[in-house]
């Protein structure tokens, strides 16, 4: 018999035994993910991370979890530049796809500059906001 435990707190042996399942599954039924890191950084002229994309490939697709551009490089390009150097370490590794989401409209439009097309929306999430799933073909 298995139990039910609902908590806001797992250990990480906990969290690892979820995604090592899911992993060996996902292998199984469609190969493996190959997932790999990627960021591209912003450092500030001391070389402190100030800002920039983190995210991974896997299954020949870049995802594009977080992207942050400091206050003080905001409307200098420097967002299209971030994902025109994480797309072409993507094209290195094989990938034909990218896709990332957001909640920010401006971010929605920067992303639409750079050849983002819209493929999903999630209205209030969160509440008064549409998260917004884009993807670009590489």
């Amino acid at each position: 018999m298995s139990e039910l435990e609902v908590t806001a707190s797992p250990e990480a042996h906990e969290l690892a035994a979820i995604g090592d399942g899911l992993s060996a599954f996902n292998d199984a039924d469609v190969g493996p993910s190959e997932r790999r890191p990627l960021a591209v950084l912003i450092r500030d002229i001391d070389g402190k991370v100030i800002g920039g994309l983190n995210g991974y490939t896997a299954w020949g697709w870049l995802f594009t979890q977080w992207l942050f551009v400091p206050d003080a490089l905001r409307g200098t390009g420097i967002a299209g530049r971030l994902l025109t150097e994480a797309e072409a370490e993507a094209r290195a590794r094989g990938c034909h796809g990218a896709w990332i989401d957001t909640f920010s409209p401006v971010a929605r439009k920067a992303y639409m500059r750079q050849g983002y097309e819209i493929f999903g929306e999630l209205p209030e999430f969160p509440r008064g906001r549409t998260r917004t799933f884009l993807r670009k073909a590489l």
